[in-house]
């Protein structure tokens, strides 16, 4: 690939002095999946690899940011978790958990139908690692089988955020992009009038569930004119040896009506879900619970935007992942109060020739050369905040460093901000920003 070396112990290809690759476990129209391992402790890894300018001229670099942005907030034993994301001038690597056990639909396609206590224990996990999605504002919008991968233990795992939807995607409440794959997709998202992402996987749940215990899907047609009106009419029928309790599950998840279909939260508290659900899962999905509440009870003056939390990680952050790291932003935490952050952000962005107004979403600065200063302002962990100031639209150009240069070598308003905001300022949180902690 032209990033690695060559071991001298085996001969295998060493990715930038961190993982050594192995077999191809998958092929995509911009990428190869790699099985690897990590160097400094042995563990074996997924490293997706993806061609940057193919990526660009494609149009896939927001699904790929998008699947980043949405992994990165999600840690559930039953979702895929993102270690590390690295680039490079001509490519990006996204280094994930190996689940060894492959596809869900390899081991539905090898069997056919499951038997119902294991179809239940995939269903039981599936539907536990997206309730804990949707506590985070996170939809995936694509579940399907080749979505759902297994560990070694055979325990399911969620893959593929890229056509998921994160808060900053919602219009007044509700998402407005068509996607997905057909036969697994809710109704409403076909309309394109607008849908609740949640419920949409809602629908997603119940066609798996199906698949799980039937061995086909309910609604399969090439003419998919003819499959949107069955599945507007509900145009189905169960096979003979499908469980009766399990009917009315899925009965009330393929349910064309959103407002009327069963919810994830409402298929958790059904029997048929409860049973055989071991102490150790009970106790799982209690914990989310409280998490969930936790998350709940914090106030965000702003709804955080995932790129605000990656930054602070350096193995995940995406500046400048497609445009070389050349971007006017810059991000810190502190332990003062929204109030006083917003007081003192004011006062030296007036003296650096901002005139400051409220829009939805946070506090805005228009400059005298055009430039747009938006200001942020999220809640970590209390009494920690993130604050962003990013800047769009003037010609000042920024270094990689974040120091500003107004063309005739002369260090401008970043620089003079950093220093004015000195006496609020816990950590900056920029790429090679160690030193001003």
């Amino acid at each position: 690939m032209g990033t690695g070396s060559r071991s001298p112990k085996d001969g295998h290809e060493v990715l930038l002095g961190k993982y050594e690759l192995g077999r191809v476990l998958g092929r995509g129209t911009f990428a190869k999946v790699y099985h690897a391992r990590a160097l400094s402790d042995g563990t074996n890894v997924a490293i997706k690899v993806l061609d940057k300018p193919e990526a660009v001229c494609s149009g896939m670099a927001p699904r790929i940011l998008r699947e980043v942005s949405a992994m990165s907030r999600l840690s559930h034993p039953n979702i895929v978790r993102l270690h590390e994301v690295m680039a490079t001038k001509s490519k990006i690597y996204l280094v994930m958990e190996h689940a060894r056990g492959g596809e869900l639909f390899a081991r539905i396609s090898r069997r056919g139908r499951l038997p119902e206590p294991m179809a239940r224990r995939y269903f039981q996990q599936l539907v536990s690692a997206l309730r804990f999605c949707h506590a985070r504002g996170v939809s995936h919008r694509d579940v399907k089988p080749q979505n759902l991968l297994l560990d070694r233990d055979g325990n399911l795992k969620i893959s593929d955020f890229g056509l998921s939807a994160l808060p900053e995607h919602v219009k007044d409440g509700l998402l407005h992009t068509a996607c997905g794959t057909p036969a697994y997709t809710a109704p409403e998202v076909i309309r394109r009038k607008g849908y609740d992402g949640a419920k949409a996987d809602a629908w997603s749940c119940g066609v798996i569930l199906f698949v799980l215990l039937a061995g086909f899907l309910p609604f399969d047609d090439a003419n998919l004119p003819l499959m949107y009106r069955k599945i507007q009419k509900r145009d189905y029928e169960f096979p003979p040896w499908f469980p009766p309790s399990a009917k009315r599950v899925v009965f009330r998840l393929l349910d064309p009506n959103p407002e009327t279909r069963l919810t994830i939260e409402g298929v958790m508290e059904l029997p048929w879900f409860k049973r055989s659900l071991s102490v150790d899962s009970q106790l799982s999905l209690m914990e989310n619970e409280e998490d969930t509440t936790t998350k709940k009870m914090m106030i965000r003056t702003i709804s955080m935007n995932a790129f605000d939390i990656i930054s602070l990680s350096k193995g995940l952050d995406l500046s400048g992942m497609f445009e070389g790291g050349r971007v006017r932003e810059q991000r810190f935490t502190t332990k003062e109060t929204v109030e006083k952050v917003s007081e003192r952000i004011r006062e030296v962005g007036m003296k650096l020739g901002y005139e400051f107004e409220n829009r939805k979403g946070g506090i805005v600065g228009v400059g005298k050369d055009g430039s747009v200063l938006k200001v942020e302002v999220s809640e970590v962990a209390p009494p920690l905040l993130l604050v962003e100031l990013k800047e769009e639209g003037s010609t000042v150009h920024v270094s990689d460093h974040g120091d500003v240069d107004n063309g005739n070598g002369e260090r401008v308003k970043w620089d003079k901000m950093r220093r004015e905001l000195a006496d609020i300022v816990f950590a900056w949180h920029n790429l090679d920003d160690d030193d001003d902690t």
